[in-house]
């Protein structure tokens, strides 16, 4: 169960300051949540998928982040996203849609398919998990999102998608409402996204 929508926003991300209070609420650590998190490694498993090591939800990652007081301001758009999936659990990737290639859909990755999600080079097998695609390829998922596609200084316009589950019915969603209206108040517009 995913929740998609595209956000234009009034400048380049890199005039835009992301609010003190979303940057107070990514250092709060969330009560652990063990259906949620039950749910989103249940979802990722489907096509075959280990999330284990290196490869866990980009939800778990947060949480130990703020713990150890590691999760910083990047920009508004990944700070935002950053601030609901660590009090939702649920991942939630953001792409730049200037830099990817539409149309856009969601698939599970076959074998070997991989891509680059880091400036260092460093690559994720997407093999059996269900990702973000592109017409160039897998650019994102609720492991971790692609380089390729990754926000900067310079977007203006974005695509987040809320990974969800079945198995928790409405909270996709509800986490994108959330997520759209602190965007709308920040002088941003929001609208919602069909991808196949």
């Amino acid at each position: 169960e995913v929740s998609c929508f595209f956000t234009r926003f009034p400048a380049e991300l890199g005039e835009m300051e992301t609010p003190a209070a979303a940057v107070e609420r990514l250092a709060r650590v969330p009560a652990p949540r063990p259906e949620v998190d039950a749910a989103v490694r249940a979802m990722l498993r489907v096509g075959g998928f280990k999330p284990s090591g290196r490869s866990k939800p980009a939800s778990e990652y947060l949480v130990r982040a703020a713990g150890e007081g590691t999760l910083g301001s990047i920009n508004l758009a990944v700070d935002l996203i950053n601030v609901l999936s660590l009090e939702s659990g649920l991942p939630i990737s953001v792409v730049d849609v200037e830099r990817a290639e539409a149309p856009f859909r969601i698939a599970l990755g076959q074998a070997g398919a991989r891509y680059v999600f880091n400036a260092s080079g460093q690559e994720i097998e997407v093999g059996g998990l269900i990702s973000l695609w592109d017409s160039e390829g897998p650019c994102g998922g609720p492991v971790k999102d692609g380089l390729r596609t990754k926000t900067g200084p310079r977007t203006r316009e974005t695509l987040s998608v809320v990974w969800g589950s079945r198995s928790l019915p409405g909270r996709a969603a509800a986490v994108a409402e959330e997520l759209r209206a602190l965007l709308d108040a920040l002088g941003a517009v929001t609208t919602p996204a069909t991808i196949a």
